[in-house]
């Protein structure tokens, strides 16, 4: 296992559905919070928050975490991470673990074998996780993401829309769905600043395709009972503090 990575978590104030989701309470907790400790039961050697805001700045401290204040004109948390580790002067071999600020109830088991399987698969840009969708709403839901990937478990592409379809209208027996979640090389992240925002990104909303756009390999570790939650919608935050994450 390597020990050589660290966590940054994007958590910008502005989210469109959910307003100042990172101070937004889950069991008396800030979200921010709870996923700060799911980032401090991992080997990781340091913890920073990236923040736009200063509200959500005063509140990692409180808490005694970390934070780094980034600008507030940035498109996506992989822009703002790019931000801290140009002002803190990280070694471009070192792994970096981009862990959303809305990403609740994630093992942290899981954040570790991420960082696994970017060190040990050194042909890989990045990597993250997808687990399999075993339910027909899931598959459906616009706001699950959709994976493909191919027999080197390379990803081939994301959607929100239900990949593969089947076209008898049921649930494929290999549909996955991806945990947002990422490790790259501090290297290839500043690779990654410089590609112009695509096409692909801007209608499905999601960063990623800015990296499959521009030929990046992005490694899938498959995972069992990933019971995390990405808070999204009220309805996720309500999911979440009923039942701390499970579904």
């Amino acid at each position: 296992m390597p020990t050589n990575f660290s966590i940054i978590i994007p958590a910008r104030y502005g989210s469109t559905r959910l307003p100042g989701k990172p101070l937004l309470l889950i069991n008396n907790k800030p979200l921010i919070q709870h996923v700060f400790e799911t980032a401090s039961a991992t080997e990781a050697k340091q913890i920073i928050i990236a923040t736009d805001n200063d509200e959500i700045l005063d509140k990692v401290t409180s808490f005694g975490g970390k934070a780094v204040l980034t600008s507030s004109t940035h498109k996506s948390g992989t822009d703002r991470i790019a931000e801290v580790v140009e002002k803190l002067s990280f070694d471009d071999e070192e792994i970096i673990i981009n862990l959303q600020g809305d990403e609740f109830g994630l093992s942290p088991s899981l954040i570790n074998q991420l960082a696994s399987n970017l060190s040990t698969n050194k042909d890989f840009d990045v990597a993250t996780l997808c687990a399999r969708i075993d339910n027909i709403d899931e598959y459906t839901d616009p706001n699950v993401v959709k994976v493909v990937f191919n027999i080197k478990n390379k990803a081939i592409y994301f959607s929100r829309s239900p990949i593969p379809i089947d076209r008898g209208g049921g649930l494929p027996d290999e549909t996955y769905k991806h945990i947002g979640i990422y490790a790259y090389r501090v290297g290839y992240l500043k690779e990654i600043i410089k590609f112009e925002r695509c096409k692909l990104e801007i209608s499905e909303q999601l960063e990623q395709l800015r990296i499959l756009y521009n030929d990046g390999k992005i490694h899938l570790g498959v995972v069992e009972n990933a019971k995390n939650i990405g808070i999204d919608t009220k309805e996720d935050l309500e999911i979440a503090c009923s039942n701390n994450g499970s579904r």
